[in-house]
């Protein structure tokens, strides 16, 4: 089982009700594998962190299986080896929620808590799921600036802040003006399918974690 959510006042309950086609790919997935997750996948890291890291939503396999954000899919692997470069970690990745992994400066957040049939939510989805990010967002006033894997990530992100996506094209390693001074950098989301493909390299993965860096120093 995973570690406490570091934001545990801000995470929905496990049987969070408010989407019903995840509710019910939930209970799909908790008969087929009743040993996973299968739930609502909490925050991972430093609750004093600078750097706040925006997912899509938990893979089927990855985070709804072991409970922790990109812990048991390849996303995880180029995710944490960065995170690892860049100094934001303690300890070795082993895609296991009990590897003893944690984060210092760098927390990760979703914009969907929950698992989406084919890694799809539905813009309703999206907008249901956006309270708690909103108020894990409002909970961590150190963090200086946020990397947004893909573009779901991205348009969550500013609606979280009041902004309309329309005004802020997404693009590997743009980056836009938040309220209070905060910068939002985005990145091609690190699947395997990005990766495989030559989208996302992991120098251009790196890249953006240096400008946050930079600009956060």
């Amino acid at each position: 089982m995973p570690m406490e959510s570091p934001l545990a006042a801000t995470e929905p309950p496990r049987d969070c009700p408010r989407c019903p086609r995840l509710v019910e790919f939930r209970h799909e997935c908790r008969a087929e594998f009743p040993d996973w997750w299968n739930a609502p996948v909490p925050a991972f890291g430093d609750p004093e962190a600078w750097l706040g890291i925006i997912g899509l939503a938990p893979g089927k396999h990855g985070a709804n299986r072991t409970g922790r954000p990109f812990t048991g899919d390849y996303a995880g692997d180029l995710l944490y080896a960065t995170l690892d470069k860049f100094g934001l970690s303690r300890g070795t990745y082993a895609a296991d929620p009990d590897d003893g992994l944690r984060l210092e400066g760098a927390i990760i957040l979703n914009a969907v808590r929950c698992l989406p049939p084919e890694n799809k939510p539905t813009p309703q989805e999206m907008n249901t799921c956006r309270p708690f990010l909103e108020t894990q967002i409002a909970a961590l006033p150190r963090v200086r600036a946020f990397i947004a894997l893909g573009f779901i990530a991205h348009q969550s992100t500013l609606r979280s802040f009041g902004l309309k996506p329309s005004r802020h094209a997404f693009g590997h390693g743009a980056r836009h003006a938040l309220p209070g001074g905060r910068i939002l950098f985005n990145s091609y989301h690190c699947s395997r399918y990005n990766t495989n493909t030559g989208r996302l390299t992991a120098p251009m993965f790196e890249d953006v974690f240096r400008m946050a860096m930079d600009e956060a120093a």
